[in-house]
């Protein structure tokens, strides 16, 4: 292969033995971001552990099988590994050319969840079921999209050299690439995935060198939106339900409140180095809701302590700073924004799920990113992770 993804070594021919090709400055191993690859492989299989804790006696969900959800798991990751490898065959720059199709592909199936072939998950109507226990939640894909396209138009006239940073009418068509699928979203609705979106658009702004003004405006315009979406009672009663929980911890603790009253006497039961793995009360009683996937990080509480949820917390800010790195050490405006929309998206993703396990933030059915179960959100991800490499593997070698 030919271009900006091919990695030969100049002046290695046969005769010099193939770890010294396989290790030259400007190969492929070589120019990857291990840490991040390591941190977030340890992630998921982490994750692992945690979700065969949390499903292995729960014969209602694991039909009868108690690897049921162990073995689906890992082969989410292993999808998601070679979605990775794929994303960096490909290359950030050659899905640049692709946006308009992904993009229109990203609407098409998010648009398929409002017809009949929709199916409604906790509440939230954002999936499409295909059968035999396959189904895929769009939204988690539009998260990307997102990112690219916005990326794409805001970096176009500055990469070419035509300005110093995007004027008001690129940004103005950003804002409404992203605005479309983003309403879609919303109607399902999926408020969760809408406030994921919101913090991605905010992080391209800021990472694109756009005027403050948009920024401050959209930040204004989202609290106006978040008021009047309440006062209409566009939401509905279970999402109203959870914010008067957030509110009022105390309020319905059988009811509404149960959720992160579990979640907070699993966690805190865990002490420093936890009950052990399989040996945590609440998880065996399957006092918490689903644990396997939203409130994955209450099994690392009660089960692994203050320790094991700690490292949780450590490898994922390892992937955010060596994102930081990333985003910071890239020549073209391009690469930098899609990275600062990947690093948004994890970093509140991340804060979010773990929050709302404390009571510190609103229950808003967000994973675990790389943890909880679930092949939509881990496939996203590990795509996210390809693009993060292929931006740090194509950068110039002084870089």
């Amino acid at each position: 292969m030919t271009g900006a993804n091919n990695f030969s070594v100049s002046g290695y021919g046969p005769e010099r033995p193939v770890w010294t090709r396989i290790f030259a400055r400007d190969s492929l191993a070589r120019r990857l971001d291990w840490p991040i690859l390591l941190s977030a492989l340890a992630l998921s299989l982490i994750g692992t552990a945690l979700v065969y804790s949390a499903t292995r006696n729960r014969t209602e969900i694991n039909q009868g099988d108690p690897y049921y959800f162990l073995i689906r798991h890992l082969m989410n990751t292993g999808i998601g590994l070679a979605l990775m490898v794929g994303t960096i065959w490909l290359g950030h720059r050659t899905l640049r050319t692709a946006v308009p199709i992904l993009y229109g592909i990203s609407v098409m199936l998010i648009l398929l969840v409002l017809t009949p072939l929709g199916a409604t998950v906790n509440g939230a109507h954002a999936w499409i079921v295909f059968g035999g226990g396959f189904s895929l939640q769009p939204s988690e894909f539009v998260k990307i999209t997102i990112i690219l396209g916005m990326a794409m138009l805001l970096a176009a006239r500055v990469d070419a050299g035509d300005k110093a940073y995007p004027d008001h009418r690129t940004v103005a068509q950003a804002l409404g690439l992203a605005a479309v699928p983003m309403l879609i979203v919303m109607l399902m609705p999926d408020l969760g995935s809408v406030m994921v979106m919101v913090i991605i658009v905010l992080g391209v702004l800021l990472a694109s060198g756009a005027s403050n003004r948009w920024v401050f405006g959209l930040i204004g315009a989202g609290a106006l939106g978040a008021i009047a979406i309440w006062q209409l009672h566009i939401l509905d009663e279970y999402q109203i339900n959870r914010f008067a929980a957030f509110a009022n911890p105390d309020l319905d603790p059988a009811g509404v409140g149960y959720n992160t009253n579990q979640a907070r006497i699993a966690i805190g039961s865990g002490g420093l180095t936890g009950a052990g793995l399989f040996h945590g009360s609440q998880t065996t009683g399957q006092f918490v809701p689903e644990q396997q996937t939203d409130f994955v990080f209450t099994v690392a509480g009660e089960e692994l302590g203050f320790v094991g949820a700690g490292l949780i917390i450590v490898l994922l800010g390892v992937v955010l700073w060596r994102a930081c790195r990333i985003a910071r050490e890239t020549t073209e405006l391009y690469g930098t924004i899609v990275a600062a929309g990947i690093i948004a998206w994890f970093a509140f993703q991340a804060f979010e799920n773990i929050g709302m396990t404390l009571g510190i933030m609103p229950v808003a059915g967000l994973p675990l990113p790389f943890v909880s179960y679930g092949g939509s959100s881990m496939f996203a991800v590990w795509l996210a992770v390809g693009l993060l490499q292929s931006i740090r593997v194509q950068r110039p070698l002084s870089a």
